[in-house]
């Protein structure tokens, strides 16, 4: 049974008008019928199934109607799967379904524009993937001048994307390089010399990041865990695959991962040349837009820094994220869900107390407006090994990491009208016991210090692992008064 019709029986669907933030949660609804079984099937040798496949799920659901049709973006990715399937099976896409995929990523075109993220990267590289499907050269140079327009403002000159989200990031090169393996094979109109460059640094941008054990990525920012064209079968969790393709297609070189299955099938080289000179999430210190990047012996260590140029999705900033070998140790909240039924999950997962930050008076690092805006966006600035905010009260925070003979430490600085702040430091699920000074864990030792009075206290707190699933874990909170102005914290292995 396929997954749309799995989801449709189990939870309904969500009827009538579409108002994505009432009644239930869409996300898994869109999850569910973005088409990923089509590659699957041309994989596994049953690419006559996709004609009687595609029969039922449109039957089911007619074009333009419900809740299937509401968002450009999904028609966008069902468009690059329907054409990945057809071109790993060799079938020529259905142009009648490639046409309604058309006319609905077209009807909106401001919305996803508007959005500064994904969205306007998807649904131009889904013009550009119909246009190549149905012969139509000015749809296809339409998609292609769109792509180039949104990667040339999304992506920085050093690779950052506008979503400070590795998982996003993820997306983001899923999508594109899908959409350049099909204008390679179907001689559409070439990416600009830009978007090959930001590309390559975007992709250079998550190398650094994931985990080489696990592939795993930080949990910074949005976290739903989207990707496309998962021909390696890597699922939600594991950015290996995503990199290798995108490395090949992008970099001429391997991420690592040069036995790749879905690259093999898509008839990708096998580069001689590893990315970078090193393996993956090996390179050693570094800096971008927005996280900063060091190592301190066994540790890895991200740092969610400024400026905030795009929309912030999280309250996160100064979040450490530590990590020694496959073990994420100091670690971020995640996501809980968009639109969850437990309405706390919103606030919590994307404010102060779910990251590894200062939060002053109980209260975020910005105002709320909605689930998915902030304002009152704080003041942000770079320091030599961190950086600082202050946000619009004149709360201000500043931390930098400073390496020691074993291990390092964070050094924050606070200041501003506060009756009092909390520092969290969230720990990996384990046996964590609390000393006098700090915990002590399998992997790690944690002391603080400050320059006044502060209680300790190990608790428990929360985080999101995958979508829509939130499970425990502890948290070590430093209580301060607004008499401290100076917290070390010393995180050495053992």
């Amino acid at each position: 049974m396929p997954l749309w019709l799995r989801w449709r029986l189990r939870d309904g669907v969500p009827p009538g008008v579409l108002r994505p933030m009432a009644g239930a949660d869409l996300r898994p609804l869109w999850e569910a019928n973005r088409w990923a079984e089509l590659p699957r099937l041309a994989l596994k040798g049953q690419a006559r199934e996709i004609g009687p496949w595609l029969d039922a799920w449109l039957a089911a659901h007619p074009p333009y109607r419900g809740a299937h049709w509401g968002c450009g973006q999904e028609a966008a990715l069902r468009a690059l799967h329907l054409a990945l399937a057809c071109a790993l099976g060799g079938l020529a896409p259905p142009r009648a379904v490639m046409q309604v995929l058309a006319r609905r990523i077209g009807a909106n075109p401001a919305y996803a524009l508007a959005q500064d993220n994904n969205h306007p990267v998807s649904e131009a590289a889904g013009l550009l993937v119909c246009g190549l499907a149905l012969d139509d050269p000015r749809l296809a140079a339409r998609g292609a001048r769109r792509l180039d327009a949104a990667i040339a403002r999304l992506v920085a000159e050093d690779g950052s994307f506008a979503q400070a989200s590795p998982a996003y990031h993820r997306l983001l090169l899923d999508v594109v390089a899908s959409a350049e393996c099909l204008r390679q094979r179907g001689g559409g109109p070439p990416a600009a010399p830009l978007t090959l460059a930001r590309m390559a640094a975007a992709t250079r941008w998550l190398h650094r990041l994931a985990c080489p054990q696990t592939g795993l990525l930080p949990r910074i920012g949005h976290q739903d865990g989207s990707h496309v064209a998962d021909l390696s079968g890597a699922g939600p969790d594991d950015a290996r695959a995503s990199l290798e393709r995108a490395a090949r297609l992008f970099c001429g070189a391997s991420a690592g991962w040069p036995d790749d299955a879905g690259c093999a099938a898509l008839g990708l080289a096998r580069p001689q040349v590893v990315l970078g000179g090193v393996v993956l999430g090996e390179v050693a210190d570094w800096r971008g837009a927005g996280l900063l990047g060091r190592r301190f012996g066994p540790f890895r260590a991200i740092l969610r820094t400024g400026p905030l140029r795009f929309r912030p999705g999280h309250a996160d900033l100064l979040h450490l994220d530590l990590w020694r070998g496959g073990v994420n140790l100091l670690r971020d909240g995640g996501t809980g869900a968009y639109n969850p039924e437990n309405p706390d999950w919103v606030p919590y997962f994307q404010g102060a107390a779910a990251h590894n930050t200062v939060e002053f008076d109980g209260e975020d690092q910005m105002p709320r407006l909605g689930p998915f805006l902030f304002h009152h966006w704080p003041e942000t600035g770079a320091l030599p090994e961190g950086g600082w905010w202050r946000d619009h009260r004149g709360r201000c925070h500043a931390r930098e990491l400073r390496g020691l003979p074993t291990g390092f430490s964070v050094e924050d600085r606070i200041s501003g009208p506060f009756r009092r702040a909390v520092l969290r430091w969230r720990l990996a699920p384990g046996a964590w016991q609390l000393t006098a000074d700090g915990v002590l864990g399998g992997l790690m030792r944690l002391r603080v210090r400050a320059d006044g009075p502060f209680t300790l206290r190990l608790c428990e707190g929360q985080e999101s692992l995958a979508y829509g699933a939130v499970s425990p874990l502890p948290a070590l909170e430093i209580s301060l008064g607004k008499e401290i102005s100076r917290i070390s914290t010393k995180i050495e292995p053992i």
